[in-house]
């Protein structure tokens, strides 16, 4: 993603992290997992809306999901399960993170 994200109108900022996200297996995203830089999403909340906020540096919306458990670090336990599954998930960047959601049916 371009350094200058947040740059256009909120509407443009939500069009080009939508264009920008796509499914990816776990296994390719192990690396940036292994570096801390991967978080993960509830399959609760919208991921692009949650990459816009952390795009914008919306703290405090970050807190709230942070406390509920819906936004966090992704675990050693997730990524293990996941390698093990062989997990896709849903992914987009928002330079330095990679914020994956797995996908349910």
């Amino acid at each position: 993603m371009k350094e200058n994200l947040n740059e256009g109108t909120p509407e443009e900022i939500l069009d080009k992290i939508n264009r920008e996200t796509s499914k990816m297996q776990w296994t390719e995203l192990m690396p940036f997992f292994a570096k801390g830089m991967a978080i993960y999403v509830s399959h609760t909340l919208d991921l692009i809306k949650v990459a816009h906020a952390l795009s914008v540096d919306n703290k405090e919306q970050f807190e709230t999901w942070t406390k509920e458990g819906l936004v966090a670090n992704v675990t050693d336990e997730q990524a293990s399960a996941w390698h093990e599954s062989n997990v896709v998930v849903w992914a987009t960047v928002i330079k330095p993170w990679i914020l994956v959601q797995p996908i349910v049916d």
